[in-house]
């Protein structure tokens, strides 16, 4: 994980702990939308994907009272004082970790299993 957070944080210009929230968030939402089958992969070949889950649901709020999909997490990802710009560059860095860490395949298949995700990723 520390590698993903050292990537963003050169290449997107967020904080070490900005980072880690919003990667926490990211694959906490993927594992609340995607089909188990297709997320437990992509999550096991990420090391630190764990830790990162459990810390962002354990600030509280984690996706209570937002719209469902993909702009509910945008809409947290902002209440965190992101931009469309660090939001968008958060999230290719983290999928792009994601193939290389777990593979294109299960990266593939959780990405096409959430409506409108292929667009921002």
């Amino acid at each position: 994980m520390e590698e993903l957070i050292a990537r963003i944080t050169a290449n997107v210009g967020t904080s070490p702990d900005t980072a880690r929230k919003a990667v926490g968030l990211i694959l906490a939402f993927l594992q609340k939308e995607a089909p188990a089958d297709k997320v437990d992969q992509l999550i096991a070949g990420v090391p630190g994907s764990e830790a990162a889950i459990a810390e962002a649901k354990g600030s509280g709020g984690f996706l209570s009272g937002m719209m469902p999909g993909v702009m509910g997490l945008g809409s947290q990802l902002m209440g965190m004082g992101l931009g469309m710009g660090e939001i968008s560059g958060i999230s290719k860095e983290t999928i792009a970790f994601a193939r290389e860490k777990a593979g294109d395949g299960p990266v593939d298949e959780v990405v096409n299993s959430i409506p409108g995700l292929s667009q921002f990723v």
